[in-house]
C-alpha cells in the first residue's frame, strides 16, 4: 500500500511532514534513483534516499514512539554540535534503533531543567508549535525590587524586539533581600522569553529552571545531564494533547517519578 512520502519519512523518525515537505521541495529526496516531488507516494518495497542515503523504511507495526526526559545542566548547549566544541544537550543521550531523536523545543545555555526528547518528529513539532498553546513552566530568581505593576506588566504582555510576550500566570514563591522566586509560564517557546519578559521590567534573572513542559514535570530525583524514559500513560498524555495518535514503545519505568519536580524551592 503506498503512502505519501513525507508520511512515511515522519513515521521513520526523520522529522515533522511539514519539515520533509521542505526536504522534498528542496530535491533532497528520491525514490528509486529519480528526485521526488511533492505529492508523491511511495511503498516500503521502494528504495528512498534523503541526501543520498538510504532510509530503512519500517512497517507501521514496527513503529513506536519514545519520550525522554533529561535533566539539562549549565554550559550545554541544544545544538547536536558545535563548532566551538561546547557540550551539546545531545551527548548524553542513548542511543536510539528507530528514527533519531529530536530536541522539543530548547534551552539557552545557562538555562537548566527539563528538556523533553523524542524519535516522533511530528509529535515534536506539534508540541512546539504555538496553535498547540502547550504550556511551559519555570522557576526563575530575579535581582531587583518587583512591583505590583511590574508583575501585571508581564502579564498583560509588552512589546519586544517587534514580537507580543507575556506570562500566562506569574506566582511568587518567596525570597529574601534582593533576590526574589517565582514560578511562571508560558505557552510559546520565544528565544529567550522569560530572561527578556522579566528584564523588561529592569530586574535580573539570576537564576533559571524549566520545571515542567505540559503534562510532565522535572521527575524526581533525577540528576543533573541524566535522561529518563517517560512510561507508556505519560506519551499517550502528551500526544493526546496535541492530538496524535501514537503507538508508546514499551517500557517499566516508575510512573509516580514522571509527575513529581525534583526541584526545591529555596527561601
Amino acid at each position: 500500500m503506498s503512502e505519501k512520502l513525507q508520511k512515511i519519512l515522519a513515521n521513520a523518525g526523520l522529522g515533522s511532514r511539514r519539515e520533509i515537505e521542505k526536504w522534498i521541495d528542496a530535491g533532497r529526496v528520491s525514490v528509486n534513483g529519480t528526485i521526488a516531488k511533492l505529492g508523491e507516494r511511495a511503498t516500503n518495497n521502494d528504495t528512498i534516499r534523503v541526501d543520498g542515503r538510504v532510509i530503512e523504511i519500517k512497517s507501521s507495526d514496527e513503529i513506536y514512539t519514545r519520550i525522554l526526559a533529561y535533566n539539562k545542566p549549565i554550559g550545554e548547549i541544544c545544538s547536536l554540535k558545535d563548532p566551538e566544541g561546547r557540550p551539546t544537550v545531545f551527548d548524553n543521550l542513548p542511543k536510539t534503533k528507530f528514527g533519531r531523536w529530536v530536541s522539543i523545543g530548547r534551552l539557552d545555555i545557562n538555562t537548566t531543567g527539563l528538556l523533553l526528547f523524542t524519535n516522533n518528529g511530528e509529535l515534536a513539532h506539534r508540541l512546539m508549535h504555538p496553535s498547540y498553546q502547550v504550556e511551559r513552566k519555570y522557576a526563575v530568581r530575579v535581582h531587583g525590587e518587583v512591583t505590583p505593576e511590574m508583575l501585571k506588566s508581564i502579564k498583560d504582555g509588552v512589546l519586544i524586539d517587534g514580537e507580543f510576550c507575556q506570562f500566562n500566570f506569574v506566582q511568587s514563591k518567596g525570597g529574601e533581600g534582593a533576590n526574589h522566586w517565582y514560578e511562571v509560564g508560558l505557552s510559546e517557546g520565544k528565544n529567550r522569553e522569560v530572561r527578556k519578559l522579566w528584564e523588561s521590567q529592569g530586574v535580573e534573572v539570576s537564576r533559571l529552571m524549566r520545571i515542567e513542559y505540559g503534562p510532565v514535570s522535572l521527575p524526581q530525583g533525577l540528576s543533573r545531564g541524566r535522561w529518563q524514559d517517560l512510561d507508556e500513560k505519560m506519551i499517550l498524555d502528551v500526544a493526546k494533547l496535541v492530538k496524535l495518535d501514537v503507538t508508546p514503545r514499551r517500557s517499566r519505568p516508575d510512573p509516580k517519578a514522571r509527575r513529581k519536580s525534583n526541584f526545591q524551592w529555596k527561601r
